[in-house]
């Protein structure tokens, strides 16, 4: 088994549903000749170096996956006789690798994408408190803690 990166370039003005059911039909490929599935990474709309089929601009998509020269073969054949798909490129990363590998690798890009989400979500948590009352409430505070000393400076006195 060896493990391949496949970048693609999509057409920008597909509706959503159709770039939906083409990603779809790609990983179904995948699945269909017993590869693993390590990253579907879509980069958005960018603008091309060059037109292609007279657009100057593409939808990026990179793919990370495990698989045999049959997958290739066959996810290349699709993305030849699709017309959503303008240019595509596949390239070998690794020539020897085992399902495991593969396997442990994908739980360790999970388990590290699961912590960043847990921090994205700390910060949310804080931009819900309106900043006036936190203003107001350090306010008040400062002004607890002055009364007490006044009250001892009198008190010395």
């Amino acid at each position: 088994m060896r493990k391949y990166e496949t970048i693609f370039i999509s057409d920008p003005d597909l509706q959503d549903q159709a770039r939906a059911d083409l990603f779809d039909k790609l990983r179904n490929i995948i699945a269909r000749e017993n590869g693993i599935l390590l990253d579907f990474d879509e980069w958005g709309n960018k603008k091309l170096a060059y037109e292609i089929r007279k657009k100057s601009r593409g939808h990026y998509v990179c793919i990370t996956y495990g698989g045999t020269g049959e997958l290739v073969k066959e996810l290349e054949r699709n993305m030849r006789l699709s017309d959503d798909v303008m240019k595509f490129m596949t390239i070998l990363l690794t020539d020897d690798v085992t399902a495991e590998q593969l396997e442990n690798e994908l739980r360790q890009t999970q388990q590290e994408s699961e912590p960043e989400s847990s921090q994205e979500e700390v910060p949310a948590d804080t931009e819900d408190i309106p900043a006036d009352s936190t203003e107001e409430d350090s306010k008040a505070e400062d002004s607890d803690a002055k009364e007490p000393e006044t009250q001892t400076s009198q008190e010395t006195e």
